[in-house]
């Protein structure tokens, strides 16, 4: 992700908008590459924020404006898919033909479904094309609609949970989240498959604290509560909700 081009393409964000004078926009970006473009933000002039079409977006568009804007407009387009209830259609499948058209990962942001209704934040610039090309998600039949109604499909709900760790240490919380013996955690982290707080980290010494939030691929996402109490052996609780 944190490639020679993807820096290129932050800087050619910013120097757009420096030098025309006009709001530059890229994304939609994951929360890793958003969190790792601020980083390089941090020591520019520009104004800049992010935005997915909602607040709590986990897709979301970086946006450099020039000093003169007072309102942030982002180029974010709501899509509403409606089908019939009877039809278990699925995140996969939303994104799956959306991508059969053609498009760019980078133009859609979140896709948030429920019974009944699926509603997609994408850029501007391809509404018109989904609403034009799109009749069918797989071999379900939907209509397609801009804009769309609030209360939004909810995402996944959150479990709480707890355990105990030996420490706060990361390759002894992953390996008590997600089932694993503490040298399968530590592979784990050091194949880059463990991020903390959106960002990859391949270090098993990192302590984790209340409040971090844990993503293991293929086994989800993790929000630590807290590691504070402690058994009568001396072991931390660790109490956590997890996404499901």
């Amino acid at each position: 992700m944190q490639s020679e081009i993807f820096l290129a393409r932050i800087a050619d964000t910013v120097d757009i908008c420096e030098k025309t004078n006009k709001p530059k926009f890229l994304g939609f970006l994951s929360l890793e590459e958003a969190v790792f473009a601020e980083k390089i933000l941090e020591n520019k002039k520009a104004s800049y924020s992010f935005f997915g079409g909602y607040d709590e977006a986990e897709r979301i568009m970086l946006g450099c404006f020039p000093e003169y804007i007072t309102e942030q407009k982002f180029p974010i387009t709501a899509i509403t898919f409606s089908f019939r209830k009877e039809y278990n259609l699925t995140h996969r499948d939303f994104l799956g033909s959306l991508m059969a058209l053609g498009i760019g990962r980078e133009t859609v942001g979140d896709i948030l479904v429920e019974p009944e209704r699926a509603v997609a934040f994408v850029t501007n610039d391809i509404a018109d094309y989904i609403l034009n090309e799109v009749k069918k998600i797989g071999r379900v039949g939907v209509s397609v609609s801009i804009s769309a109604k609030f209360p939004l499909p909810s995402k996944s709900s959150l479990a709480e949970f707890s355990c105990t760790v030996a420490s706060g240490r990361l390759d002894s919380v992953v390996a008590s989240l997600c089932n694993f013996s503490r040298n399968e955690a530590s592979q784990k982290i050091a194949l880059g498959l463990v991020s903390v707080n959106s960002v990859q980290t391949e270090k098993s010494t990192k302590q984790i604290s209340g409040g971090d939030v844990i993503t293991v691929r293929g086994k989800g996402k993790f929000i630590i509560e807290s590691l504070c109490d402690k058994t009568r052996k001396n072991r931390i609780v660790l109490k956590y909700k997890k996404y499901i």
